[in-house]
């Protein structure tokens, strides 16, 4: 718990941050459904929380936070400290896979979260049911390369709306394919920010696009187009 008030004092969380944070990484390690491997408690406090909260500076700057989208959220990273960390905004976790969002709805009810929500389709699905247009920023970690994660995206963030981006060590052909393809959806690349969340992490990046323009029409494709064959120049 004194690593997680650290943590929370330096990033000025709110007052029910850290209490929330620690039944959180309690919620990983009792959890035999928890879907990670990374359950272990001092290992998740750095390798999910820390790490999902490097982000935070990057919003709170945005001009307009009201709606944020966690795309491929997985079991919560970085979505859930994310919603812990900014309780006033409406936070959106959009999960395909249905053990994993079971995880996410026990979680959300577990923390008292009634701002967030699960949204258990694919973010193309999403995109074409009730999702354009309505988050001023996604977030995405772990889930592909960067062409894949702007087409992801692009149909669901409001012009201005911001894309974090969560990547390892840097790959100039990626981020070329990755700019290549935000210029055909309507996205343009605002920097890369090195992080380093815990005293271990090496070669940590987020990568900042902002939604410049309309999403052209075609987009979204059908679910697992913009895996199986990621734009290209």
């Amino acid at each position: 718990m004194k690593r997680l008030r650290e943590l929370a004092a330096r990033l000025e969380l709110p007052a029910a941050a850290p209490e929330r944070l620690d039944r959180l990484l309690e919620l990983l390690s009792d959890d035999p459904h928890a879907p990670t491997s990374v359950t272990e408690r001092d290992q998740a406090l750095d390798v999910h929380v820390a790490d999902s909260l490097a982000a935070l500076p990057l919003l709170r700057a945005h001009e307009a936070l009201d709606a944020l989208v966690d795309i491929g959220s997985g079991a919560g990273f970085p979505g859930l400290p994310l919603a812990i960390a900014l309780p006033g905004t409406q936070v959106d976790l959009v999960e395909s896979t249905g053990r994993k969002c079971r995880f996410l709805e026990r979680a959300i009810v577990d923390l008292g979260l009634e701002r967030t929500r699960v949204v258990c389709m694919r973010a193309e699905d999403w995109a074409r049911a009730e999702g354009a247009g309505r988050y001023d920023a996604a977030t995405v970690r772990a889930v592909g390369p960067l062409p894949t994660l702007v087409e992801y995206a692009s149909p669901l963030l409001s012009e201005g709306g911001i894309l974090v981006a969560w990547k390892g060590a840097r790959d100039s052909a990626e981020e070329d394919a990755g700019h290549a393809a935000a210029a055909a959806l309507g996205l343009a690349p605002r920097g890369v920010m090195h992080t380093e969340p815990f005293p271990a992490a090496r070669d940590h990046h987020l990568h900042v696009f902002e939604k410049t323009a309309p999403t052209p029409p075609g987009y979204p494709r059908k679910p697992g187009a913009a895996r199986k064959r990621p734009l290209r120049r």
